[in-house]
C-alpha cells in the first residue's frame, strides 16, 4: 500500500512483489488489476486478502488519507 495512492486504481488494492515481478491487486476481490506473479504466489496472496480484507481496508482508508496504516502479519 502507497499514501495517497488512489488515482490510478480507484479502488482499495495492495501492491505485491515477489522477486523481480510485482502485482496489483484489488481488496475487495482479490482480482488482479495490473502486473502478474506466478500462479502459485498469486493464489498465496489471493488468500492473504481474504484472511485479512478488513484491516487492509482499514489501512487503505488511513493511507488515502495520509496516515500509517497498521502492520499486518504475512502469510505464513
Amino acid at each position: 500500500m502507497y499514501f495517497l495512492d488512489n488515482k490510478r486504481h480507484n479502488l482499495p488494492h495492495i501492491h505485491a512483489r515477489y522477486q523481480s515481478e510485482e502485482a496489483v491487486f484489488a481488496i475487495p476481490d482479490g482480482e488482479i488489476l495490473e502486473g502478474g506473479l506466478p500462479p502459485g504466489k498469486i493464489r498465496l496472496v489471493q488468500a492473504w486478502i481474504e484472511i485479512h480484507r478488513q484491516e487492509l481496508l482499514d489501512g487503505w482508508q488511513l493511507a488515502v488519507n495520509g496516515e500509517l496504516p497498521n502492520k499486518i502479519p504475512p502469510l505464513k
